[in-house]
């Protein structure tokens, strides 16, 4: 079986952190409290602690990892377009370059985390927080940002054309 290169840096991440955060253990049925990254690479793995795990360029398009807690992780350039991520802990987490159209992200956390050049078009952030969050160049346009507070987070250079923005919100010119 052939493998793109992003696949491969994925299976190999998946396997080193499938040892460092589940043991050397052979479960054969991926759960998310004995092996996340297996359970991640079924598509679904909810309430999984990933904290810090290398994801960068890895494809999780319409992966369901709600209430999942991914702080710290490095997800730059990785598709999560179309993920349900609802709950989910990206707090200090980079996602830069990364595709989360039509994401949906409610009530996330993503204070300090980095999205700089990353595109949010049609994601879904309604009661994320997103204290000093990095939106730098990042495309939100037709995001949902009701219910959010954006004052402390960096939005230079971000497109919210059409976004659905706070009550009382105004952009930066």
């Amino acid at each position: 079986m052939m493998f793109s290169s992003v696949q491969s840096r994925f299976c190999i991440a998946a396997i080193v952190l499938s040892f460092a955060i589940a043991g050397c253990g052979t479960n054969t049925t991926p759960s998310a409290t004995d092996n996340p990254i297996a359970a991640l690479q079924t598509g679904e793995c909810l309430d999984c602690t990933l904290t810090g795990a290398d994801l960068a360029e890895a494809d999780l398009a319409e992966a369901v990892l709600n209430r999942s807690d991914l702080s710290d992780a490095t997800l730059d350039n990785a598709d999560l377009s179309n993920a349900l991520m609802d709950g989910v802990n990206l707090s200090g987490a980079t996602l830069n370059g990364a595709t989360l159209t039509r994401t949906a992200l409610t009530n996330a956390n993503l204070d300090g985390a980095s999205l700089t050049a990353a595109d949010l078009s049609g994601a879904y952030l309604k009661g994320a927080t997103l204290t000093g969050t990095d939106f730098t160049d990042a495309n939100l346009s037709g995001a949902n940002l009701t219910d959010t507070n954006l004052d402390a987070a960096i939005l230079d250079g971000a497109n919210l054309e059409g976004a659905l923005l706070p009550e009382g919100f105004t952009p930066p010119q």
